[in-house]
């Protein structure tokens, strides 16, 4: 039997922060200056998709239901919280990592299926894997892609799939009666969406690269500004992978009391800043659409 834990509460008091954020854009900031009301709200959506992560792994309790009852407002719009657990947790398989087919967060694809893409797609694809296209393209090219492949799913009969869609649908509810009572407009909080999803997609842009052993696919930005915060601190990505369990604001310090360790594990894949991966990256892109190292006959070895 486990022994009880107490709640973490710094990520509590953040939750509780976020949707004060939230409700003061939406309610009182969106009367005054909409895009100061459209800032604040941005943020504070990129806040709930980073503690939503957070509840994945089983912060800040123990219980599964409780953790995705803290978020179960769909402020988000886009991606159903059972869906991005469900993907997340098959994600964190860390053999798979990259892989164009297994791996759920994947950004590569085979090279016989690149091949076989019209020249439109791949130049588009090829946009999208630079920063910029990511951040512009990338929100709208990815929920198109997550909502094709699950819609197959719930066609072909599952069921957890479109338990997750359903659960969406309610979770979004909350969030209609809320906007319906406030002065933001609704093609401004839409836009807001999106922009959350552009910030989230600067984190999820080099996560993890090609490479031959599994151990060298995820990174460490030593970054600890704004989108660190933001991101709650999952910029030290080779570090959650190791200590999924371990919560947000414990991350630095087991990072930083000795990066040798964690920048051993992942080979030196390494960046010391945001602002060095927009000088790199902004428009060139960090690596192929087609997996470099991926064959048909299975992934690259461990």
């Amino acid at each position: 039997m486990r022994e009880p834990r107490s709640p973490e509460w710094p990520t509590l008091a953040l939750l509780v922060l976020c949707y004060a954020g939230f409700a003061l854009a939406t309610a009182g900031l969106a009367a005054l200056s909409l895009p100061l009301a459209m800032g604040l709200t941005t943020l504070a959506l990129v806040l709930h998709s980073s503690l939503s992560h957070e509840m994945i792994h089983g912060h800040p309790f123990r219980s599964r239901r409780a953790n995705a009852a803290l978020v179960f407002p769909a402020l988000g719009l886009f991606i159903p919280y059972l869906r991005f657990r469900d993907t997340h947790l098959a994600h964190h398989q860390d053999s798979l990592l990259t892989d164009p087919y297994d791996d759920p967060e994947s950004n590569y694809l085979d090279a016989g299926d690149w091949a076989r893409l019209p020249r439109w797609r791949r130049a588009l694809l090829r946009i999208n894997n630079t920063l910029a296209g990511r951040i512009v393209l990338g929100p709208l090219i990815g929920q198109i892609a997550f909502m094709r492949a699950d819609w197959r799913a719930i066609r072909a009969g599952d069921r957890r799939v479109a338990l997750g869609w359903a659960l969406h649908l309610a979770g979004l509810v909350p969030v209609a009666l809320w906007l319906a009572a406030t002065p933001m407009p609704l093609p401004a909080y839409l836009a807001c969406a999106y922009a959350a999803l552009s910030i989230l997609k600067i984190r999820t842009f080099l996560e993890h690269q090609a490479h031959a052993r599994a151990r060298g696919r995820t990174v460490v930005i030593e970054d600890r500004g704004p989108l660190a915060f933001l991101f709650l601190n999952n910029n030290l990505h080779v570090v959650h992978h190791m200590h999924p369990r371990t919560p947000w604001y414990r991350l630095p310090r087991l990072y930083f009391a000795n990066p040798a360790r964690y920048l051993t594990r992942n080979e030196g894949y390494r960046y010391r800043s945001y602002a060095e991966v927009f000088r790199r990256h902004f428009l060139t892109a960090k690596d192929p659409v087609a997996h470099p190292l991926w064959q048909r006959q299975g992934p690259p070895a461990p």
